[in-house]
């Protein structure tokens, strides 16, 4: 995938992220900014809590002025998805611009398409990391955001990104304050045990890592099963962040992680039937059905890999079940 060294490309991978028992860790976020309105303190994190007045990297908070940013994001990936599809449900296509990248990627890393990329006519999102945050040094990925008025780097860190966007331009929808607390435990335990779960699973280099790991992926399932089989939403009565966190794990599960990650002990369509109405409630909402991608994570997660897949042979399944049927959920 390659990275930056102090704003210079190398096809270099970096750390693996492998320990010695062959479980497999992220590597973490490398540029944290911040946007709130002056007047209100900045919401807690995905995993951290900013001070009130700067942002969770130091930085000064940025005003929510809409259009003024752009979101720079790839289909493939589910951190992405997740701001694409709260733009989506918050209707905030025109608040929010955004740049896709193509669905795959090269020496280069994520390309941009001739003309795609307005604020610095970058033709690879290295070139608009290198641009917008000088001598960065890390992976490049998706998604991050831009101050088109200042051309500077605001955060690549997803579940910042959700959080600010969802507060600053969504009116706080997603996390309705009665609710905050609950909603920031789901957070937790969904990014710990599923939307990471999946690729300690998936990455995982000894057969005891990857039943570790698939192990409490099916168990964190079970739980949001429960959970769902009970209230509407993981809060309750409304959708909230936790809900848009999970779907995008969801929606690729049986089209990639089941097969490519060898998480093949249940699928969400056939085994789990209140996360498949609650998801398919959600892919029904205006504007999601143009965030699902199916046949990009199918390629995509079966893409030629040394470890995973050397031949790159991509599978014509599996028959894709009807995200269009009535959920019949209340």
């Amino acid at each position: 995938m390659g990275r930056l060294t102090e704003g210079v490309w190398t096809t270099e991978e970096g750390p693996p992220g492998i320990s010695a028992d062959g479980a497999w860790s992220r590597e973490p976020s490398r540029a944290r900014g911040w946007i709130a309105a002056p007047d209100v303190p900045p919401g807690a994190a995905s995993l951290a809590a900013p001070t009130p007045d700067s942002a969770p990297d130091g930085s000064a908070v940025l005003p929510p002025e809409p259009g003024r940013y752009r979101l720079y994001a790839a289909p493939n990936c589910p951190w992405a998805h997740r701001l694409t599809l709260a733009r989506a449900v918050l209707g905030l296509g025109d608040a929010l611009p955004v740049t896709l990248c193509e669905p795959r990627r090269s020496d280069q890393g994520w390309l941009l398409a001739e003309g795609a990329d307005p604020v610095f006519g970058a033709r690879a999102l290295h070139e608009v990391y290198a641009a917008a945050h000088p001598g960065f040094t890390g992976r490049v990925t998706t998604p991050v955001l831009v101050d088109q008025q200042t051309r500077r780097l605001v955060s690549n860190d997803s579940g910042d990104l959700l959080t600010m966007i969802g507060d600053a331009f969504g009116g706080a929808r997603l996390r309705p304050p009665a609710l905050r607390p609950r909603i920031a435990s789901w957070n937790e335990a969904l990014h710990r045990d599923l939307n990471n779960g999946v690729y300690r699973a998936g990455f995982a280099e000894s057969q005891e890592a990857y039943e570790i790991s698939a192990l409490v992926v099916f168990a964190t399932l079970d739980r949001v099963e429960a959970q769902l089989g009970g209230h509407r939403w993981l809060c309750g009565d409304a959708l909230t962040e936790a809900d848009i966190r999970l779907f995008p794990t969801i929606a690729r599960f049986d089209v990639a992680y089941h097969y490519a990650f060898k998480l093949n002990q249940a699928r969400i369509a056939d085994d789990y039937p209140a996360i498949w109405a609650w998801a398919r409630e959600i892919a029904q909402m205006p504007g999601v059905d143009e965030t699902l991608t199916f046949d990009i994570w199918r390629r995509g997660y079966h893409s030629k890999s040394d470890k995973r897949n050397p031949l790159g042979i991509v599978p014509i399944g599996p028959r894709r079940p009807d995200w269009t049927a009535p959920h019949g959920r209340a």
